[in-house]
């Protein structure tokens, strides 16, 4: 183990957990292969890199972080109305399932089926985390400066 910090530009292998507010777990690797990511990647939203700057190998902490820190506030104008018929290729369209969506500029977007209605599909674009205080309970087990190839 060293005593190196985590900054911009550290490799950092973790064991994490994230919450919801009632305590329920959404995702956890603490019984599973620790997680590796290089810090300022982009891999990691900002929110929660910045929760583990400063920690070393060892620590271990928990942290909430506001919705605007996480997945951002649930947006109204993200849920959008889409006609029933064009659905017609899905044999069974559900409440909660997860659809792929193409925008304008060809990018994969996910939506969630919100509602069904007899003409109308209710689709909700906003991540699924969206709007949610979370808690963020992490366990450093190295940090190490990161080498390039």
């Amino acid at each position: 183990m060293n005593d190196l910090k985590i900054s911009e530009g550290t490799q950092v292998s973790l064991h994490f957990a994230l919450l919801l507010e009632d305590g329920e777990a959404v995702d956890s690797n603490f019984n599973k292969e620790p997680a590796t990511l290089i810090i300022g990647d982009g891999n990691l939203p900002e929110g929660f890199e910045a929760c583990i700057h400063g920690l070393v190998a060892g620590d271990q902490k928990t942290f909430t972080v506001l919705p605007e820190k996480a997945f951002g506030q649930h947006n109204p104008s993200n849920v959008q109305q889409v006609s029933r018929t064009d659905f017609s290729n899905i044999d069974a369209l559900e409440t909660g399932m997860i659809i792929g969506f193409t925008d304008k500029a060809g990018n994969e977007l996910p939506g969630v089926v919100a509602e069904i209605g007899e003409r109308q599909v209710t689709i909700d674009f906003n991540h699924p985390l969206a709007g949610r205080t979370l808690t963020f309970k992490v366990e450093i087990l190295d940090v190490n400066p990161v080498t390039l190839q």
